[in-house]
């Protein structure tokens, strides 16, 4: 069974950057898919991007896309989150999840089997 870490949080302010990322132990990560949703809140968790387990196919929110690139290094057991041009609106506790599925762009919590604790990103306008 896999184990997720984020870690990269903080506190920025609007227009910067930050980059996630999501450690694995117990399991090697090339053989999940990946995924990272956030939680704002008082509101529902929400997908925000996926990988697949080659690193082949990306997919994004569309509040996200153009700002934000998953990526991964399975050699390093890494998946990385590079988030661009923040906003307050991007405030949310992230969490890497990882699923052992094939082939479809996992979207939704609940195709997800492991999870992370989470990393606090905290944007001020």
């Amino acid at each position: 069974q896999v184990q997720l870490v984020e870690s990269g949080g903080g506190l920025v302010q609007a227009g910067d950057s930050l980059r996630l990322s999501c450690a694995a132990s117990g399991g090697t990560l090339s053989r999940y898919a990946l995924g990272w949703f956030r939680q704002a809140p008082g509101k529902e968790r929400e997908f925000v991007a996926f990988i697949s387990w080659t690193g082949g196919r990306t997919y994004y929110a569309d509040s996200v896309k153009g700002r934000f690139t998953i990526s991964r290094d399975n050699a390093k057991n890494l998946v990385y989150l590079q988030m661009n041009s923040l906003k307050p609106e991007d405030t949310a506790v992230y969490y890497c999840a990882a699923d052992s599925s094939r082939g479809a762009v996992l979207r939704r919590r609940d195709e997800y089997d492991y999870w992370g604790q989470g990393t606090q990103v905290t944007v001020s306008s």
